[in-house]
Formats: C-alpha cells, structure tokens, sequence
C-alpha cells in the first residue's frame, strides 16, 4: 500500500482539497458542479472533470484503507437471488446478508445457473477472507449445489465442517 505522500505525489492540489472533494461526493449526493461550485465559493478554481478524475483514482484506495477498519461480518450468512431491472434490462441479483443483517455481498449476473452462483460464492468468500459457519439457502437447487461443491473443496483444504441448510 503506498503511503500517503506517495498517493498524492505530483497533484497540483493540496491533498486536504482531493480528500475533502472525495469524500463529499461520495458521502453526499452531489454532481461534480456542485463541488466545484463549493469549491469556487472558498477560493479554488476547479473543473468538474478534475475531481471526477480524483474520484476515479483514488475512491479503490480508500476502500482498501477504510476496509481494514470495517466492522467483520458475521459467521452464519443467508443468501438468495433475486430477478431486478436496472437501466431497463432484468439481470439477477445474488446477494448475502449475515445473521445482524449487514450486507456480505452482492453480484448481479445475467444468467441464473451454477456458474453464476459459484462466482458469488466465491467473490464473497475472497472478499471476506474466510467462510460462514452456516449458510443459509432459498430453494434454488443451483445455489445449493455450487456451495456444496466449493464448500467441499475447502473442506479438504481447511478440515472444517460447514453447516448448510434450506429456508
């Protein structure tokens, strides 16, 4: 991971200005005009695509930064599927919440089959460092199977016992 003077070397503007306009757009719903507007206001001639260009940078290295700190997720997950439409088009939503209610994951995926719930299962496993206790399942027999089958394979790998069951 760099260091911070690293990760702002060579800008033309101070790095409290780049934090400070990150984290406004993302924590609040401003355009990137909004945000050059503020900025105007407090003396600093800006251009939205500018700060567009910082929110592009450097949004994937505070989520690594802000992730060391976030509060784990939970050992006993549920998770299900659902068919949503966005920007027009219906795609399925494969998603998981452990038992305080706190999102694991999520993926969309245009098909709904084992591929497609071997992908989340996987994704959530990588990005949480680690697998459940207990999963708990909807009826969709693809899901079951594709988390018998990477379950299985940790299992040999790991020699933990995992808990899977049907809602």
């Amino acid at each position: 991971m760099l260091s911070a003077e690293e990760l702002f070397k060579g800008r033309h503007f101070d790095r409290e200005i780049i934090v400070l306009c990150v984290r406004w757009y993302l924590r609040y719903k401003l355009s990137f005009r909004d945000l050059v507007e503020m900025m105007a206001e407090r003396g600093l001639s800006l251009a939205h695509t500018t700060i567009m260009r910082w929110v592009q940078r450097y949004v994937p290295e505070f989520e690594k930064r802000w992730n060391r700190f976030a509060r784990r997720v939970g050992g006993s997950w549920r998770v299900d599927e659902t068919y949503v439409k966005i920007k027009g088009r219906w795609t399925y939503l494969y998603r998981a919440v452990d038992k305080a209610g706190k999102t694991v994951d999520f993926l969309l995926r245009a098909k709904r089959d084992v591929g497609a719930a071997k992908a989340f299962f996987r994704r959530a496993f990588a990005n949480h460092g680690g697998f459940p206790c207990k999963i708990t399942l909807d009826g969709y027999q693809a899901s079951h199977r594709a988390a018998r089958e990477l379950l299985a394979q940790t299992r040999g790998a790991h020699g933990r016992e995992f808990d899977l069951r049907n809602t």
